[in-house]
């Protein structure tokens, strides 16, 4: 007898996307589940294509009427139209859902496996970076907390989030530490322990922790270069350090929410070049969709400029494209975001993550930068003189002597 062929099922979710603090109605996302595949489908609503302030929300949405695909060409790309794909937890938020997921399997076999939709759900609404909000067909934002409550902890809530946190990286969390944790993830970092919270003020911010496996004090290290930068002209988030007891937590200031707590659009750079994760790409051609993106385009290059040759001499080699963003200002035109991530690397050879340019590789930057400064509207002698007064200075000698003495 022949085999029976498995018959491949076909889930459908439809999710309204909403923009703002508003809310406003954008369009309709429908994911779509076909056996292996996974795919997405967006379409404008009526509403926002006659909207005063309509805009197109990713760059690969055109702003016309009709529905839209993204259907991935392979594993490792993404499901979901670029800025929503930014809203997704990082690594670690990834990390934390589907260690609760694989915790609820063992009392519940029949739980379906993990899609990317349920990782884009599950990120709080009151803190998903940037604007994009999710709304299910029973008019609840997604991931809101029972009786409405959001996700996101105080600081005096600091202690719990650094255990619950150290938990889940020696792999001997409880479920109650990932039930606490779901929800205060963050899209914007990595691998490392981090969870969003409230300041003292109420405002947005993440709690970055130390890893167990660290041998230096990466937290110090990185509110340490954020503060260095900001002295070095380079627009970079507020950052402090916070003592847990004998533990530095970093606090650092989120960007994409106003001084009313209002929603800001955000894009990262990769999303803005519409790149791939796994592809390689060179600050020029950021520079280069500045030019048609960027409302201050000239102020923008420069910024750009400052801080690939800070993360050179800090020995940031982790500024990939996703460490980098854009903010929207209004009629579809974007500003350079503040910069964050930045981490030192002291043990690690100089070479970018991002090139300089699309001819020079992974080098140190440092010489091919100093030829090309007219590409990020700099003069020579200009140039120069910046190095001189701000950076030359600060090797990653001298930035890790200050670190102990940050608190």
């Amino acid at each position: 007898m022949a085999p029976r062929k498995s018959v491949a099922h076909t889930r459908k979710v439809q999710l309204e996307v909403c923009i703002g603090k508003e809310a406003q109605p954008v369009g309709q996302l429908a994911f779509v589940k076909d056996g292996n595949r996974e795919y997405s489908v967006f379409t404008y609503s009526a509403g926002w294509l006659s909207h005063p302030a309509r805009f197109a929300v990713s760059p690969d949405l055109a702003l016309a009427p009709g529905y839209q695909v993204c259907k991935p060409p392979g594993k490792e790309d993404l499901r979901f139209f670029f800025a929503l794909a930014d809203t997704e937890p990082d690594a670690w938020g990834r990390r934390v859902i589907s260690r609760a997921h694989a915790k609820a399997r063992k009392n519940d076999p029949m739980l379906k496996a993990l899609t990317e939709l349920d990782y884009l759900c599950a990120v709080d609404d009151f803190s998903r970076i940037g604007a994009l909000r999710l709304r299910n067909d029973a008019g609840a934002f997604l991931r809101t907390m029972a009786q409405g409550l959001p996700a996101t902890a105080p600081l005096l809530e600091l202690e719990q989030m650094v255990a619950a946190s150290r938990a889940v990286e020696c792999s001997q969390e409880s479920l109650q530490d990932l039930r606490y944790l779901l929800g205060k993830g963050t899209s914007l970092g990595g691998m490392r322990p981090k969870c969003t919270v409230l300041d003292d003020d109420g405002t947005l911010a993440l709690g970055k922790f130390p890893s167990v496996q660290d041998e230096r004090s990466v937290t110090r290290g990185e509110v340490l270069a954020l503060r260095l930068a900001r002295r070095a002209g380079i627009n970079a988030a507020k950052a402090r350090v916070v003592m847990v007891k004998e533990t530095p937590v970093a606090v650092i200031s989120r960007f994409d929410r106003n001084v009313d707590q209002g929603r800001i659009a955000y894009l990262s750079a990769a999303s803005l070049l519409q790149a791939s994760r796994t592809q390689e790409h060179a600050y020029t051609e950021v520079v280069d969709a500045m030019r048609v993106a960027c409302v201050e385009v000239k102020a923008d290059a420069r910024q750009l400029w400052r801080r690939l040759v800070f993360n050179h001499l800090i020995t940031n080699v982790d500024d990939h494209l996703q460490n980098l963003g854009f903010l929207h200002v209004g009629n579809g035109l974007w500003r350079l975001a503040p910069a964050f991530d930045l981490n030192p690397f002291p043990d690690k050879d100089r070479e970018s993550k991002t090139w300089l340019s699309e001819d020079t590789g992974p080098s140190p930057p440092s010489t091919p930068c100093l030829k090309k400064p007219t590409t990020f509207t700099w003069q020579s002698s200009r140039l120069l003189r910046y190095c001189l007064r701000f950076l030359q200075p600060w090797t990653v000698g001298a930035l890790w002597q200050r670190v102990p003495k940050l608190a």
